[in-house]
């Protein structure tokens, strides 16, 4: 079956962790990737998942994307430099990566958002900006491999764009 990632570190929003999971469980074996294998992490209200994977052991021949969760998740994702190396991985091989939230924070740390259109929690505007991104207040906003959304409202636009991609 072929694999995808759901990256999952603390204080992760329950809603844009849990409906991602659940509909690409749908049509793809999905892995939740954290820091560390085996570990339990919890959201921002203390709902806890446990990992299946640590970022530093992943092989990025064997999954077509990434998804990242916002929260306040993606603020620690970005201080594991295995976290950002994969992502990074990712977007050097064009695979799809979608961002919900403060999940394009992981982006800035990990891509070249220079010239790229991109979109996320209104809080990070500035952070997105300053890393040469085009920031558009859209629902779902698609740029090459990348696609970005805001809030957990944009979540049927962004996972429509996120498995239309991985099916191509």
């Amino acid at each position: 079956m072929k694999k995808v990632i759901i990256l999952i570190e603390d204080l992760f929003n329950e809603e844009e962790l849990i409906y991602p999971y659940h509909r690409l469980r749908e049509e793809f074996e999905t892995v939740l990737v954290g820091t560390e294998k085996d570990k339990i992490y919890k959201s921002k209200n203390g709902l806890s998942f446990k990992s299946d994977a640590a970022s530093a052991e992943i092989n990025s021949d064997e999954y077509l994307g990434i998804f990242i969760p916002g929260g306040y998740s993606p603020d620690y994702m970005r201080r594991s430099q295995a976290t950002v190396n994969l992502v990074r991985e990712f977007d050097k091989r064009n695979k799809p990566i979608a961002a919900i939230c403060h999940g394009p924070w992981l982006l800035a740390s990990a891509c070249d958002l220079n010239g790229r259109d991109i979109t996320g929690f209104y809080s990070i505007k500035d952070d997105l900006i300053n890393a040469g991104a085009n920031y558009l207040d859209s629902e779902c906003v698609i740029s090459g491999n990348i696609i970005s959304s805001r809030t957990p409202d944009d979540l049927p636009a962004i996972m429509k764009a996120f498995i239309g991609k991985l099916s191509k």
